[in-house]
């Protein structure tokens, strides 16, 4: 098994000492250099050429974005990950316009970290402290498949009002798929930012579905049944689309079916519903958002469906 080769950078002694005793848990991570400040930064960069790199923002003689985008040149295979106290959403979308993967608040480092360097080492992106966060850095993908890992319910509640708030203002449709205390959760925040909600469950362009109902139509022999998983998404995307105001409209879709299927131990099942999410992205005009529980990946023998899980998603938040 190959070894994964890191520089941290931090000019707090005491953070470099944190950031090495969190990356133990991973044997075969390796921290073959330090560096505290960003020019020494871009100097070991160059040199050793790391697989990864953990930097800190706020860096002496030159600060860590500067530095970030002078590895970048010098270093373009090195993966960087931002670890910084200042989590300023201005300074969150400079980090990541730099090219690096990843931006972890430090106050969240003992919980987040290790997800994610899991999730950058896949090549996806990794943003804590999402409250507020939206990429901006220029072109749309051509679908986007997010995943959100979330510490409690007040946090993938806000999030998910934002991600539909901004569908149904645009004139575009939402799909919300989820439990029945999220789907009342969501419908009061919704209400609350000035959605009329009866209006566009009349429409049509609001749906909002029971998350293990859904499951219950769609399984077979414990695994999600292509012909069902798409004859009942599938359809409810078109109906959507169909009663939205735009001409070409985008279909948002929340959902975290996927989630009680993790939660219940079928892990295989989940991946593969995320699987059938990237096939019905390439059928129709959607936005995906899923969301688990950060609680569930609690433990070493779920690294792996963590990494799996991040692997089918062109983006990962957590917070």
């Amino acid at each position: 098994m190959s070894l994964i080769r890191i520089l941290v950078v931090d000019d707090f002694e005491d953070w470099r000492r944190r950031v090495h005793s969190l990356l133990q848990a991973r044997p075969t991570w390796q921290i073959i250099a330090e560096a505290s400040d960003g020019s020494e930064a871009v100097h070991k960069a160059e040199e050793l050429k790391p697989d990864l790199i953990v930097l800190d923002v706020g860096l002496p003689k030159l600060n860590g974005i500067e530095a970030a985008r002078q590895i970048r040149q010098r270093s373009p295979s090195s993966k960087i990950i931002f670890l910084s106290q200042n989590s300023d959403l201005d300074v969150v979308r400079e980090a990541l316009s730099t090219g690096a993967l990843g931006f972890v608040s430090k106050i969240d480092a003992g919980r987040e970290l290790l997800p994610a360097v899991d999730a950058v080492l896949g090549g996806k992106q990794f943003v804590s402290s999402i409250r507020g966060f939206t990429d901006t850095s220029g072109e749309k993908a051509a679908h986007r498949h997010e995943v959100l890992f979330y510490s409690d319910d007040a946090v993938l509640l806000d999030s998910v009002t934002r991600f539909i708030v901004g569908a149904l203002q645009a004139g575009n449709a939402a799909i919300v798929l989820a439990t029945k205390s999220h789907r009342d959760g969501l419908l009061q925040r919704l209400k609350a930012g000035g959605v009329d909600t009866d209006v566009a469950l009349q429409q049509g362009t609001y749906i909002s579905l029971d998350a293990a109902d859904t499951l219950s139509s769609i399984m077979v022999n414990d695994m999600p049944d292509p012909v069902r998983f798409f004859g009942g998404i599938g359809g409810f995307i078109k109906s959507a689309a169909k009663a939205a105001k735009l001409e070409r409209p985008q279909v948002a879709v929340f959902g975290e079916a996927v989630a009680l299927l993790q939660a219940d131990g079928k892990a295989d099942a989940a991946i593969r519903f995320e699987q059938l999410g990237n096939d019905l992205a390439k059928t129709f005009k959607v936005d995906i958002l899923c969301g688990y529980p950060l609680r569930s990946f609690h433990g070493e023998k779920n690294k792996d469906v963590f990494q799996s899980i991040c692997a089918e998603h062109s983006a990962v938040y957590s917070g």
